[in-house]
């Protein structure tokens, strides 16, 4: 017996097309105003609603922004997935998500702010942001699992790990990327971390008067950084027959 899809009534059609709304124009003031100077008032207003209508729709900002935040973590979760799901080896895909990953918040700055930059004060990010901000992290974590079972990254010399740092690694490990030595997931962690740290450092300035050519660096960046993991020309050199 096949199950017949569920047609939403006009009221529920009704209101999502509100709440796309609402969080459209809300997705403009983050341009122009700011994540901390976000309000449902002026959203309300922007859009000809009654103040206490778009209660109905988000009883607080607080609701609104975690709406904001986790669109924009799904936005750039799926470009990241996207870039990780080509052929080919492991270097070449790692490459790929790092691109997409800087393209993305380099065409969404605003956005890329409200999730990677300074907290919004009194603004307490509830649970349900958890798996979305968690998908560019575990594309990277499932990449590097990949590469390691098919043998595609090398030994580096490296500095070995505090007895505190194994309990770091064995925790990451058992979290996103089991079976992978525990040295090397403690590197992927710092790589992870280098990777927004220098988007973020591109896209709020700090590269400004110190770098021509942005992008030029960043290549260099991601190129390094994946040496780190055992991951590059060299590891696909030595693979071949």
């Amino acid at each position: 017996m096949k199950c017949q899809a569920v047609v939403p009534t006009a009221r529920q059609r009704v209101k999502d097309a509100v709440t796309a709304e609402i969080v459209a124009v809300a997705r403009g003031q983050l341009a122009t105003e700011g994540a901390g100077a976000l309000s449902l008032r002026a959203v309300a207003r922007q859009m000809g609603m009654a103040s206490s209508a778009i209660y109905r729709y988000f009883p607080s900002r607080d609701e609104l922004l975690t709406a904001l935040i986790i669109e924009a973590f799904d936005a750039l979760g799926e470009v990241a997935e996207k870039a990780a799901g080509q052929s080919g080896p492991a270097f070449g895909r790692w490459q790929s998500v790092c691109r997409a990953v800087r393209n993305w918040a380099l065409e969404h700055p605003h956005e890329y702010a409200l999730i990677y930059g300074s907290p919004v004060p009194g603004y307490h990010a509830p649970e349900q942001t958890v798996a979305p901000a968690s998908r560019v992290a575990l594309v990277l974590a499932g990449l590097l699992v990949d590469a390691h079972h098919r043998g595609e990254l090398m030994e580096i010399d490296a500095p070995p790990l505090t007895r505190a740092m194994t309990a770091e690694a064995r925790q990451l490990s058992h979290l996103a990327m089991p079976g992978v030595p525990l040295p090397l997931v403690a590197r992927s962690l710092l790589v992870w971390t280098q990777l927004f740290g220098h988007i973020s450092f591109e896209l709020f300035g700090q590269l400004v008067g110190v770098v021509e050519d942005p992008g030029v660096v960043f290549e260099f960046a991601i190129a390094t950084t994946a040496g780190l993991l055992g991951m590059g020309p060299k590891a696909l050199a030595a693979r071949r027959p």
